[in-house]
């Protein structure tokens, strides 16, 4: 059973993750840490808050880092919704997260249980980077970090070459890919090719007819428009639940590449790309386990599993 630390800038896609997490028979979810990415950081904490009480859990949620290491935050607020749930006029406020900073939460729970706590991340890389500044023997107690982002294909989301989560917080990211901690990487490309979601595949989720159904259907309102003008994607797509599938369940992942993962933090047009050395032209840079495909149907199986 899988024991997991959530790592979140809690959009839309990322509840959806959360929904998954916490419903899943067989997985544990010991802590949800929230970072700025999607949202900022009060939007981020207090929708994880909201999504926590709708699946009736108790799991504890810990606000972390409000911004970038070392530059100035930008949110996916123009794609997600200003709320980073549709703008669908949620209740998201007045709920309090649990005593703690996010970075102390990862470290202290981590290093108390060697090897059984896998991290998730849905955002920015900038929690785990400082929990690694301060603590660089996280990179060896943590039984394994399965991140969403970057793209193996060359093709992003923010720029011609970057994918969100990596562009926001390049320096986190390059401290997370370099630190030796074994990692998944599920690409804004796994997603864009296994785990879009059209309008009548939506419309018969929704027809589940559960609470968590609904919830997690309606508040893609704003991404589907988003998306649907800028990307062609027919229909919208679930980055974060996917990823978040592939941690629960690993066969999810049905094509793999281990490969060095390089992240480059220049100013220019290839800030946040993550640069995968096939020919292993640097050694000395660690190995990630790239997933290149994803087994679309096991995946959809665990969605619906979920909302029911």
């Amino acid at each position: 059973m899988p024991d997991l630390i959530i790592d979140t800038d809690t959009g839309s896609d990322d509840a959806v993750a959360l929904v998954m997490a916490l419903r899943h028979p067989s997985a544990r979810v010991s802590a949800i840490t929230t970072v700025a990415g999607n949202v900022p950081l009060d939007l981020a904490t207090q929708n994880a808050l909201y999504t926590v009480a709708l699946c009736g859990a108790g799991t504890p949620v810990y606000a972390g880092r409000h911004a970038p290491l070392l530059r100035p935050l930008f949110t996916g607020q123009h794609v997600h919704g200003a709320d980073g749930m549709g703008d669908i006029g949620l209740p998201l406020s007045g709920r309090v997260a649990a005593p703690g900073h996010a970075v102390d939460v990862i470290i202290d729970t981590c290093t108390r249980r060697p090897g059984e706590i896998t991290l998730v991340t849905l955002g920015p890389l900038t929690n785990i980077a400082l929990a690694l500044l301060r603590e660089p023997a996280l990179a060896q107690v943590v039984r394994q970090c399965v991140v969403m982002g970057g793209a193996s294909d060359g093709y992003g989301n923010v720029s011609p070459v970057a994918e969100f989560n990596i562009w926001a917080d390049p320096e986190a990211a390059r401290i997370v890919f370099d630190s030796g901690m074994p990692l998944t990487m599920a690409g804004w490309d796994v997603s864009r090719q296994d785990a879009v979601i059209d309008r009548n595949e939506a419309a018969q989720l929704r027809a589940i007819g559960t609470p968590l159904a609904e919830f997690c259907i309606d508040i893609q309102a704003a991404l589907l428009r988003y998306l649907t003008e800028h990307t062609g994607l027919n229909g919208f797509d679930l980055p974060d639940p996917i990823a978040l599938a592939i941690a629960i369940d690993p066969l999810i992942a049905s094509e793999v590449l281990d490969v060095p993962v390089l992240i480059d933090t220049s100013d220019g047009l290839c800030r946040g790309q993550t640069v995968l050395d096939v020919r292993r032209a640097l050694r000395q840079h660690p190995v990630v386990r790239v997933v290149r495909r994803a087994d679309r149907a096991r995946f959809i199986a665990m969605l619906e599993a979920a909302l029911r």
